[in-house]
């Protein structure tokens, strides 16, 4: 072989070589910045249907994800079960989602945040919509959560009372007032406690509709509606948000003057509702999921109040059953739907 022959021979093996170390020392740097690329992933258990309520919901954490700078599918992948009201769904789901290694959960309802709970204590939880989350085990206290949960409440227990003294404020005749509940979600009995509280100077007599299925609340919903001067609290739970339908339908046939914990009651035709925005829970949520993808710890992070609370009045409602609202009512309410 001619010498610049060999020359050019021995430097094109020594260039492969080298390249065949230079890969071997490359290879598990190459490793890691594939695996600092992995694409989070976040689990979202929500209580109740696939409905346009759910999937308002869904909406709210995506455009509040958005705004924090994550695309679902592009850098999260955010994972969805809907467990309609159902303790069971909610447990299975649980089960499904962390099955999946998320990096967060997020989930809706005292029932849901208390299926993941059971079977994780170290993926980082963030709730919406509970009531009492110190009551329920979640947390130790508002203030320092403590362990892998925080999130927003939707609402405190003083909120049972302001029902009763809007529902007699748009129904003054009212005596006899059933509160639909269900007695299984924790924050029920003290729901109805500070309902109880209001009750006695208020003048009204209270009786208890537990929800668990459509014939039952029909039933309570028609033996309330058998005497004169009946009227309706509904609390919030996810099963009364399944049955909405249901629910508003009867007290429209019955002629019963009610009033409901969230705006999407009063757009199916309820009389009234009074509550917090609980689309605004779900953005403010993924400005904690994004806090933890982050590097934030949920005890690190403060369970936080409502800040947006709503008067919604159905004045085609009110016309329907008679009543003529206060005018100062409407100058309260956020919207008013004719």
């Amino acid at each position: 072989m001619p010498d610049h022959s060999r020359r050019t021979f021995i430097a094109l093996l020594g260039s492969a070589t080298g390249s065949s170390v230079l890969c071997s020392v490359c290879r598990p740097f190459a490793v890691r910045a594939q695996q600092r690329a992995r694409v989070p992933r976040v689990g979202l258990l929500i209580a109740v249907a696939d409905d346009a309520e759910g999937q308002a919901r869904l909406g709210a954490f995506k455009n509040g994800m958005r705004e924090s700078g994550w695309a679902d599918g592009e850098n999260v992948v955010i994972e969805v079960r809907f467990a309609a009201g159902s303790v069971t769904k909610a447990n299975e789901y649980a089960a499904e989602l962390i099955g999946l290694a998320p990096d967060v959960l997020v989930a809706n309802s005292s029932p849901a945040v208390a299926a993941l709970q059971q079977r994780t204590r170290t993926i980082p939880i963030v709730f919406a919509q509970v009531v009492d989350p110190v009551g329920a085990g979640f947390v130790e206290s508002l203030a320092r959560p403590g362990g892998n949960i925080t999130g927003f409440v939707s609402l405190d227990y003083a909120f049972g009372a302001k029902w009763l003294q809007l529902l007699k404020e748009i129904a003054p005749g009212v005596t006899r007032v059933g509160v639909l509940r269900d007695p299984t979600t924790p924050g029920a009995a003290g729901q109805l406690g500070a309902i109880q509280g209001a009750a006695s100077s208020l003048r009204v007599e209270l009786s208890a509709i537990d929800v668990r299925e459509p014939a039952g609340i029909e039933r309570g919903m028609v033996s309330l509606a058998r005497e004169p001067n009946g009227g309706l609290i509904v609390q919030a739970n996810p099963t009364a948000t399944v049955h909405l339908d249901v629910i508003v339908g009867l007290a429209a046939k019955h002629q019963l003057p009610a009033i409901y914990p969230y705006r999407y009651f009063a757009r199916a035709g309820g009389l009234i509702s009074y509550g917090t925005d609980n689309l605004d829970l779900y953005r403010r949520a993924a400005g904690y999921v994004d806090r933890i993808l982050k590097g934030g710890k949920p005890a690190d992070l403060p369970v936080q109040n409502p800040t947006k609370l709503e008067l919604v009045i159905n004045r085609k409602t009110a016309k329907a059953l008679g009543l003529e609202l206060p005018a100062a009512l409407f100058a309260r309410a956020v919207e008013v739907i004719d």
